[in-house]
């Protein structure tokens, strides 16, 4: 059984300020980015209309979300909002990128049925990034706590 100082330590343990402030500056341009592609390719993908509304929104909400972070009166009950719709639109985008995957990018060709491909692809290739980083953030507590627990005595 672990003691209760190395629970206590192990609960305080903060990831180095680096790694965070890294994290974060990746997210803030990431979602300026998405908001930017978003506006100005806003009729630029018939094939799923809501592709350019996605990035254009998660923009918006996930930047809003920053600064309510920032605001300790707002914390609590708006945060839990915004989470849950961020989650909650997270899993539209999802739907509306990953089911048309590889759009027609000839406008030419149909022009009701074609995507901007470099709309489509920065969409699809945030989304991605995303996951990536949802795997990153629940990977890197998982090793941390391997390695600064100490192991029982017996081994």
């Amino acid at each position: 059984m672990l003691d209760t100082y190395t629970l206590t330590y192990v609960y305080r343990r903060r990831p180095p300020f680096v790694v965070v402030g890294c994290f974060q500056v990746i997210l803030f341009v990431m979602h300026i980015a998405q908001l930017i592609m978003g506006a100005l390719n806003l009729h630029d993908c018939p094939r799923e209309p809501f592709i350019p509304i996605y990035l254009l929104v998660v923009g918006v909400v996930t930047l809003l979300f920053s600064i309510l972070q920032c605001c300790r009166n707002c914390r609590s009950a708006w945060s839990c909002l915004v989470s849950l719709f961020v989650f909650c639109w997270f899993i539209a985008g999802n739907v509306w990128i990953y089911s048309v995957y590889e759009p027609n990018y000839n406008k030419t060709a149909s022009p009701h049925m074609y995507c901007d491909k470099t709309l489509y692809l920065f969409a699809f290739w945030t989304m991605n990034l995303n996951y990536i980083l949802l795997g990153f953030s629940l990977f890197c507590p998982c090793c941390s706590c391997f390695f600064v627990l100490p192991l029982p005595y017996g081994e």
